[in-house]
């Protein structure tokens, strides 16, 4: 009879830990703010691979709209022409916004009031004043704010980190280079929606010194863990006003650290896509070529170093773990204070190119 109940009882066990861990492998439920963003597509084919559960889209243009509907068979259902009237249908763990960046702030608006997290594209806003109200309203909410960059999951990024801030083998940074830049969005096919804002001055901010300027001023922020810069310079280039004729499509972005320097290059065009990171400690010198590769020299030699894989893929399995509370570094790339960061720094690199001056940040 003893054995019975034990038996009993750890069947129960068995079955509530089944119900467990088929509850933490569920996808997320998320609400979609704008298909604007060619990033979208991303999205979508996490949706195909039955990564992520899209439960609401907010898109008022309705070619657009018809667009994804045939493309990805989405129903009819969950589509709204606002974020206001989708959140009044759903319940989201969390939103996705794929719009322009000057449009995040009327996404945390809607969404903070409800308590809804919101992830944007980066970067987080395209002024000061806009990145400080989505940040109160995150705060006085009790939200996640989060920004998600394509270089936050490269493998190459997170062992850079590592080597110089846990396993500090390469010394004191003393530089850190950044080349992010491709042919051109309208060389490389980008939609005519996605085209519409981002080579708009106040949609986008700005071209490529914000498009692409984030993602080292995001980089160095992080490997810094959230020093901002006591200085920004930058100049800015307009190589192909026929093509861009509003914004930039090239800068070259300078920030000054007490004991450190970081270049950001920023470009739309060059010949092929470029995404890497340099850092000069002053014993050894790392270089993530790409997503994967990484180098080290630490005299006349270059030798290659093993990347590990990343505990979060990508950004949902992040988000997820965030939502979760599990995120304890508050100065990681997709946090709302590291992009606090990066928002003062490109707001001091536009600045600096327009007037010609060195621009300093206020603490």
């Amino acid at each position: 009879m003893e054995n019975k109940k034990i038996n009993r009882a750890g069947y129960l066990m068995f079955i509530c830990l089944l119900f467990y861990t088929a509850s933490l492998a569920q996808p997320l439920k998320v609400g979609v703010a704008g298909l604007n963003h060619d990033h979208a597509y991303g999205l979508m084919n996490q949706y195909k691979n039955g990564e992520v559960e899209i439960i609401g889209i907010a898109e008022p243009n309705n070619e657009l709209v018809q667009r994804y509907k045939e493309r990805y068979k989405l129903p009819d259902s969950i589509f709204y022409t606002s974020v206001s009237e989708m959140l009044k249908h759903i319940k989201p763990d969390a939103v996705l916004a794929y719009n322009a960046i000057a449009d995040h702030l009327a996404v945390v608006e809607a969404c903070a009031p409800k308590g809804v997290s919101v992830m944007v594209e980066k970067p987080l806003a395209t002024t000061v004043a806009q990145a400080e109200r989505m940040a109160m309203l995150a705060r006085k909410y009790h939200i996640q704010l989060l920004t998600n960059y394509e270089t936050t999951w490269y493998p190459s990024n997170q062992q850079v980190y590592d080597i110089v801030n846990k396993e500090q083998t390469i010394g004191e940074v003393r530089k850190m280079i950044v080349h992010d830049g491709h042919p051109g969005p309208v060389e490389i096919g980008c939609s005519k929606y996605f085209l519409e804002w981002l080579t708009d001055p106040v949609k986008n901010g700005g071209g490529a010194i914000i498009d692409f300027g984030c993602y080292g001023a995001d980089l160095m922020t992080w490997l810094m863990k959230g020093q901002a810069p006591v200085a920004v310079t930058a100049i800015t280039h307009h190589i192909k006003p026929n093509i861009y004729p509003k914004v930039d499509d090239d800068a070259t972005i300078l920030l000054e650290y007490p004991k450190a320097t970081g270049i950001i290059e920023a470009s739309w065009n060059w010949p092929f896509g470029i995404k890497d990171f340099e850092v000069f400690g002053d014993k050894a010198y790392l270089h993530a070529l790409n997503n994967n590769d990484l180098e080290r020299r630490d005299t006349m030699n270059y030798h290659a170093v093993q990347t590990k894989p990343l505990i979060y893929k990508d950004n949902l399995s992040y988000l997820a773990a965030a939502l979760k509370g599990e995120i304890r570094d508050t100065y990681d790339p997709s946090s709302l204070e590291t992009n606090l960061i990066v928002v003062k720094i490109l707001e001091a690199a536009r600045e600096s190119a327009k007037t010609g001056k060195r621009v300093t940040l206020s603490p």
